[in-house]
């Protein structure tokens, strides 16, 4: 399955006022490893921009005057997007304004191109209830680097997302897939069993105080993933 994260940048809060689009930016991920595929476009709103989103973006209407409409780019969107699903954070936002683009031009929602649509935030405030689920709370929260997100920026946010979104998902399957791709890079050779009627050698790795570490985060992000279900986290008390 293909999953692309992505974030719009727009003129103000209100599509329904008349708000347009002015930055859209995806990337691209399969099996939870960024394919370096990415969309990104400045768009023309045709319309003067928000003081407020202004503040935000930073992007002027000067700056988009030779930038090409949404119905310049929006086959290119939807092929982009087709049949892979959307991870958005705050997706009702950025769905909104995306449908209200395609409205325009007689366009079917975008909910029938895309395979679903995963909303990080409505995610993180159920892992988080009663705390600050903003990206930047979230990049703190999780260790993920937000030093360049000095302004917002479509294609930059798309990317941190991903980032937050590996860290919020993370569960024993892909530690075990971490581990194959880490020796596999290392070079070590699997080790494979004797003959049949032969001796196996058993080899005895131990962890690194990081592994161990390692280890222990992830237990405490399962666990709160799970709100408290950790089986290896109750063998442990238990012992």
């Amino acid at each position: 399955m293909r999953t692309i994260f992505l974030d719009t940048e727009t003129t103000g809060l209100e599509h329904k006022l008349g708000h347009r689009i002015i930055e859209i930016g995806g990337v691209e991920m399969r099996n939870r490893r960024l394919t370096q595929r990415h969309f990104h476009s400045y768009l023309n709103p045709e319309r003067e921009i928000d003081a407020g989103a202004l503040s935000v973006h930073g992007i002027s209407r000067d700056f988009l005057l030779d930038k090409p409409r949404f119905a310049d780019v929006a086959a290119d969107f939807l092929d982009f997007i087709r049949g892979a699903e959307l991870v958005i954070h705050n997706a009702a936002f950025d769905l909104g304004f995306l449908n209200a683009e395609l409205a325009l031009l007689d366009m079917a929602p975008i909910e029938t191109v895309c395979h679903g649509v995963c909303d990080t935030l409505r995610m993180a405030k159920e892992l988080h209830p009663g705390k600050k689920n903003n990206l930047n709370a979230l990049c703190e929260r999780y260790g993920v680097d937000n030093s360049q997100r000095t302004l917002h920026g479509a294609l930059l946010d798309a990317e941190i997302l991903a980032e937050v979104y590996l860290a919020m998902t993370r569960g024993q399957e892909s530690l075990i897939i971490d581990l194959g791709d880490e020796r596999t890079e290392r070079g070590e050779a699997s080790r494979r069993p004797a003959a049949a009627g032969g001796p196996r050698e058993l080899v005895i790795r131990r962890a690194s105080p990081e592994e161990i570490a390692a280890h222990e985060k992830l237990l405490a992000a399962i666990d709160l993933a799970s709100k408290g279900k950790c089986l290896w986290l109750q063998r442990e008390s238990a012992t």
